[in-house]
């Protein structure tokens, strides 16, 4: 009897995950832990990275199939997060985001001051500094181009670009993209403090002039035929980003567009997070590669950022010093975050200074900008 109880617990040791785990799914599982505390504890984007990090706990504890796909010829299913990350690899989930960023976002800053859409475009600048120097590193035009959109400060933009150009990246990419844009408070301050003068922060602007109900109309619809016909491969993301829009400004679906705001966006995030976290396995993720995306993704990053801070201090000197160059930096598509900092940096300088409102011209714009660069990418390299 003794001896039939000791070879049960012998075999129930030999199939569990303790006996397959290996020392790199260990470092995994660190990793994770450790995004965990900085979702939780510092509030580093939480609601992106906390199921992200989850995910990537998930997806390294063995012997699970929980990111597995159905065996040939066998009647057995697929792991759960398998089929949730179709909704990733349709690029359905990136999309649904964004027409939810839609119903979200107030255009009406960037309507009241169009030239805010030169400081979103300026803001793409990373996108093509990384791109080159992923090129000149060995990587493909397609995974050169998937590292350079980190530098939109766009995670589900980054996401559908690399589902489709090179989604053996995506783990490093999502990661990288979601991590940085977590730290704009702490990365973009020193270039803005760099770049710029303290006279050029303490610029005070104009109060923005009223955008009228019928311009807010018009805007997404315009915006949807124009940048469409230009680019049709980017018609997913624009699309669902204006239609969003629409449903904000038009005010006849008000339960449509709380709808896309808050139980759409938040299901899809979940759902988004966990399973592009769940794809970060120990065998993919712990390579030289991943290292040199992360920093070409920091790269990217900084470069956006100071693309928009130069084109700032440019528009500063043309308008005599109407324009307070610390905007610019808001031309990333991080919202509202970005703008956020413009606001704070602003403050530090001069304690009547409010730019929130004029930095979320850049910010809305930059959104827009991201996902053009995502459509001239797909176009060349797609």
């Amino acid at each position: 009897m003794s001896f039939s109880f000791k070879d049960t617990i012998v075999k129930l040791l030999n199939e569990s995950g303790f006996a397959a785990l290996t020392w790199q799914q260990l470092v995994m599982i660190l990793i994770a832990l450790v995004l965990i505390y900085l979702a939780i504890k510092k509030e580093f984007e939480p609601l992106l990275l906390l199921p992200i990090s989850f995910g990537v706990l998930l997806a390294n504890l063995p012997s699970t199939g929980i990111m597995s796909g159905p065996l040939a010829n066998s009647s057995e299913p697929g792991g759960l997060l398998y089929y949730l990350y179709l909704g990733v690899k349709l690029g359905i989930y990136p999309s649904l985001i964004f027409l939810g960023i839609g119903a979200m976002t107030d255009f009406g800053p960037l309507i009241a001051r169009p030239s805010s859409l030169f400081l979103g475009a300026a803001a793409q600048f990373g996108v093509v500094i990384a791109f080159i120097i992923a090129i000149a590193l060995g990587f493909s035009p397609q995974a050169a181009s998937s590292i350079g959109i980190i530098g939109g400060a766009d995670g589900p933009t980054a996401i559908y670009l690399t589902t489709r150009l090179a989604p053996e990246l995506l783990p490093a990419i999502a990661i990288a993209a979601y991590s940085y844009m977590a730290l704009i408070p702490l990365i973009q301050p020193p270039l803005m403090k760099l770049l710029t003068t303290q006279k050029e922060r303490k610029v005070k602007m104009e109060q923005l002039r009223e955008v009228s109900k019928v311009e807010k109309i018009v805007f997404p619809i315009v915006v949807t035929v124009l940048t469409i016909l230009l680019l049709p491969s980017v018609a997913p993301l624009i699309g669902m980003l204006m239609m969003g829009n629409l449903f904000r400004e038009s005010g006849v679906v008000e339960r449509l567009s709380t709808t896309a705001q808050n139980e759409l966006i938040n299901i899809v995030t979940i759902f988004l997070g966990t399973t592009v976290g769940a794809t970060a396995k120990a065998e993919t993720f712990l390579t030289p590669e991943t290292l040199k995306i992360i920093a070409l993704g920091l790269l990217a990053f900084a470069f956006s950022t100071i693309g928009g801070l130069l084109l700032g201090k440019l528009m500063c000197f043309l308008s005599g010093g109407k324009i307070n160059p610390l905007i610019g930096s808001a031309g990333v598509s991080a919202v509202p975050m970005a703008a956020r900092v413009s606001q704070i940096e602003g403050q530090k300088a001069n304690t009547s200074n409010y730019l929130l409102m004029h930095a979320m011209g850049p910010n809305v714009a930059g959104v827009i900008g991201s996902a053009v660069a995502a459509g001239v990418l797909l176009a060349l390299f797609g």
